[in-house]
């Protein structure tokens, strides 16, 4: 594996740690800034815009007891300054004391910017099987 593909992989699961561990802060350094960031949550509508997306993510976090997030790569894939993961999301989770197992796909885009990989597009949809 390519150490850019090991750079891109480790931005994603930086993403995943944020996400399980509720941490909006760490979640501020890993989105991009940019006004065309987008994110789709299962069964939402497109946001646009880091202060949107991150608010959306901060009600996520806030109403949300509990996430345990386990990961399946489908492909990580780079092309130029842009990369992408493509995954399979396996969640467990608590939200106000109800118990939750839901599977989703994601594909979360990235671009590279100053040496760093930023999040710059994240798109989950559920897995129905």
């Amino acid at each position: 594996m390519s150490d850019e593909n090991q750079a891109i992989l480790a931005a994603n699961q930086a993403f995943y740690r944020a996400f399980e561990k509720r941490d909006i802060v760490a979640l501020d350094g890993i989105l991009s800034k940019g006004i065309n960031t987008v994110c789709i949550h299962p069964g939402r509508d497109a946001i646009r815009g880091f202060d949107k997306i991150r608010n959306s993510w901060d009600l996520i976090f806030k109403n949300t007891d509990y996430i345990e997030i386990d990961l399946d790569v489908i492909t990580a894939e780079i092309n130029g300054d842009i990369g992408y993961v493509v995954v399979v999301e396996n969640f467990r989770q608590v939200n106000r004391g109800r118990r939750i197992k839901a599977e989703s796909i994601a594909t979360n885009i990235f671009e590279i910017m100053g040496g760093n990989w930023y999040l710059i597009h994240h798109h989950g949809s559920p897995l129905i099987k």
